[in-house]
């Protein structure tokens, strides 16, 4: 029974995305897929945190239906690769969780079949259906019986006559090798499978760090004075870049967008540069013993106080950057920065934690990969080009119109509906107009399978302007 409804979901799967694009068919493929975990997995599907990992999956698919974005759409790719992870084995890293779920979609009914570990699930796999013997049940007759139509067709004129009616044309190859796929994607994924050693020796993995046996209290008094001085000095070098850095910000006058640009890049260069020399640092200094020598408290906070003059070196970035946005407006790269600002500022908040609660390097990763998991989900309940249109035309002292008008048509209904309260050459206002007839069209030939929220709210308002 289990496996007819891998066929079923496989016949689905070539109606949903056979020539089709990207809509309404992913939201059901992703109710589907998860039924179809929970089926061959309900045991598993007992325990909380993968039936929140389920949740989450369903809920980037409706983002697909809602914003019908390609960040929503990366977003539920790898929620499934997620899903499928945790359905394998939900006590590894989210990196696990990923590995996992990419080779289980890839290679899982080979694993299962091949592997010398899996010899008990495959005696019971093949209780339910031997795919050999049906395939000869199949096959065999299927060839003798095309052998012998040629051969009668060549004995009998009628017979031939008969034949050569028959039309089957309706047959699409591309069809069925497409239904194949879906068949052996679904497969795949019915019995998640684990990559070793990586999920084993993830299993194993503490992220407390250890006292090691060797401990040695000249060595480690040494490290702490380096340590010490290389702190010190770079703690008053930031001090008094981060002065100079307030004076300018207060007494700078209105610059051009070129010059704004350049300091704000060269501002994140130098928080690059920053971050990843304060990481490893920190990291160096307290990558082992030294975390539990008693006269260490001097370097610790020495370190902390080097993590907290970063943190005010993001915020500063963050204000130019965002004079910068309402001076110029909102664009991707200038988003972009606002995000890298989250996730360095973050970044140093788990090396904070890291370096009190002696923490090893497997915590800074896992916690550092689920944080920015969880900022991609964020990041993809936005419609970006409607609201950097929106933001543009309302809060911007001056935008770019061309950059406006180049981005998806996710946002051509906005524009054309502002056009004439904007102050733009008549050439711009064309090319808007081009676009939002063009976007018009394309939604209505779309077929239900591609179908996206845009698409219901523009009926919506058509029905009752009617």
């Amino acid at each position: 029974m289990k496996h007819i409804s891998i066929f079923i979901a496989a016949f689905l799967f070539s109606i949903l995305f056979f020539e089709k694009n990207i809509g309404l068919n992913l939201t059901i493929f992703s109710i589907v897929t998860t039924v179809l975990l929970v089926g061959y997995n309900s045991k598993k599907f007992k325990d909380k945190t993968i039936i929140l990992h389920a949740l989450v999956y369903i809920f980037t698919a409706l983002l697909v239906f809602i914003q019908h974005s390609s960040l929503s759409i990366i977003t539920n790719c790898i929620t499934f690769f997620t899903l499928v992870g945790v359905v394998s084995e939900q006590r590894t890293s989210i990196y696990v969780h990923w590995l996992n779920g990419i080779y289980t979609t890839v290679a899982g009914y080979f694993h299962r079949t091949f592997e010398s570990n899996t010899d008990a699930k495959k005696v019971n796999w093949k209780k339910d259906i031997d795919v050999l013997h049906v395939a000869k049940l199949i096959g065999i007759p299927l060839v003798f019986i095309l052998v012998f139509i040629m051969l009668y067709k060549n004995g009998n004129p009628m017979f031939n006559n008969l034949v050569s009616r028959i039309d089957f044309s309706f047959i699409n190859f591309q069809w069925l090798l497409f239904t194949v796929l879906g068949y052996y994607l679904f497969n795949n994924i019915s019995k998640p499978v684990q990559v070793d050693p990586a999920t084993s020796t993830d299993l194993k993995t503490q992220s407390t760090l250890f006292k090691s046996g060797t401990f040695s209290e000249e060595k480690l008094k040494k490290e702490k004075q380096l340590g010490t001085v290389l702190l010190g000095f770079l703690n008053l070098l930031i001090v008094v870049y981060i002065i100079t850095d307030i004076i300018y910000v207060i007494t700078g006058e209105t610059i051009s967008a070129s010059a704004f640009s350049s300091q704000v890049h060269s501002g994140i260069n130098t928080l690059i540069a920053s971050i990843i020399i304060a990481i490893m640092i920190i990291l160096y200094f307290f990558r082992g013993n030294l975390n539990f020598y008693a006269e260490n408290r001097a370097l610790k906070n020495l370190s902390f106080l080097w993590i907290f003059l970063n943190v005010m070196l993001i915020v500063l970035i963050a204000i130019k950057n965002q004079n910068y946005i309402t001076a110029f407006g909102l664009t991707y790269k200038r988003i972009g920065v606002h995000i890298y600002i989250l996730l360095t500022f973050i970044g140093l908040i788990t090396t904070w934690i890291k370096v009190l609660k002696v923490k090893n390097l497997a915590f800074l990763f896992r916690r550092n990969t689920q944080i920015a998991f969880i900022v991609l989900l964020v990041c993809s309940t936005i419609n970006w080009d409607y609201t950097i249109t929106k933001y543009n035309l309302n809060v911007a002292k001056s935008f770019d119109i061309g950059y406006l008008i180049n981005l998806t048509n996710r946002n051509a209904i906005l524009l054309n509906k502002k056009k004439d309260d904007i102050n733009i050459s008549s050439a711009d206002k064309h090319r808007i107009e081009t676009k939002y007839s063009k976007h018009m069209m394309a939604l209505a030939e779309r077929d239900w399978q591609e179908w996206n929220y845009e698409m219901f709210e523009n009926e919506t308002k058509f029905n009752s302007t009617e």
